[in-house]
């Protein structure tokens, strides 16, 4: 300290040099609360999964589906359709790609359960296009020797799809 300084603010310069600034503080502090909040989220994450029965998502058991009441009707029209002795629901409703598979799976899942929770979606429940041309390819793999010379998969046709003469084919709600 220089003579002609006042104590004061010598006293001033030397508790900022030693204590830690308000930003440094924060500075300390933030990878403690980016791991809190990356915790919780993986907390809550894991929790809504075991409480909503995700493990069983993963599986290839039409009983999945059921695990939203909503899915109830499609479930027991399928059990008395012809296709219960020769497809699952996976096998209609996801693609047969190893990859596309899961990528719709983990689609649908985020989109249906956000949907199932918040209870906004449409009753009855509608395929949407995207799944709707899977549903198309299904029907397309498991039956093109009957339709072979009816449909032609290279002109993407959707105008007329399966389900418009066949409605009840898997299950018959529509």
């Amino acid at each position: 300290m220089s003579t002609n300084e006042p104590a004061d603010v010598a006293d001033a310069a030397d508790r900022a040099r030693c204590s830690p600034s308000r930003q440094s503080r924060w500075r300390n502090r933030l990878p403690v609360l980016a791991v809190a909040a990356v915790g919780s989220a993986i907390g809550l994450g894991l929790f809504t999964f075991g409480y909503g029965g995700g493990a069983s998502y993963l599986s290839n058991s039409p009983t999945a589906c059921i695990n939203c009441h909503v899915m109830n009707g499609h479930f027991d029209s399928w059990q008395g359709s012809s296709h219960r002795h020769v497809a699952v629901c996976n096998d209609c409703h996801l693609s047969p790609h190893r990859v596309g598979k899961w990528v719709t799976k983990a689609d649908n899942g985020l989109l249906h359960s956000l949907a199932f929770t918040t209870g906004v979606f449409p009753e009855p429940i509608r395929i949407k296009p995207r799944n709707r041309r899977v549903t198309q390819a299904a029907c397309m793999s498991c039956h093109q020797d009957f339709v072979h010379s009816a449909w032609h998969p290279d002109e993407q046709d959707t105008s007329v799809l399966c389900i418009h003469c066949h409605r009840s084919a898997g299950h018959g709600l529509r």
